[in-house]
């Protein structure tokens, strides 16, 4: 397993996201603490997101509802 600094990450991320896409695991620090794994993605969950729906609300859309409130001088 890699290891990692956020400043790391932040300056390299290009690097680690290449080690994930083959397949390593990088752990973040910050301040010498643990507080991320960066994995790869499970080819179940890759399965499972292929397939997800969006998401459905029903009523007006959030632009309707701006619009309308425009109107009424809100």
């Amino acid at each position: 397993m890699k290891t990692a600094t956020f400043s790391e990450l932040r300056n390299q991320a290009k690097k680690y996201f290449d080690a994930v896409e083959r397949g390593e695991t990088v752990e973040i620090y910050r301040h010498g603490k643990p507080v991320a794994l960066l994995s790869p993605i499970g080819k179940h969950f890759l399965g499972r997101w292929k397939t997800a729906q969006p998401l459905s609300i029903p009523g007006s859309s959030l632009t309707e509802a701006i619009l309308a409130d425009r109107e009424e001088g809100r």
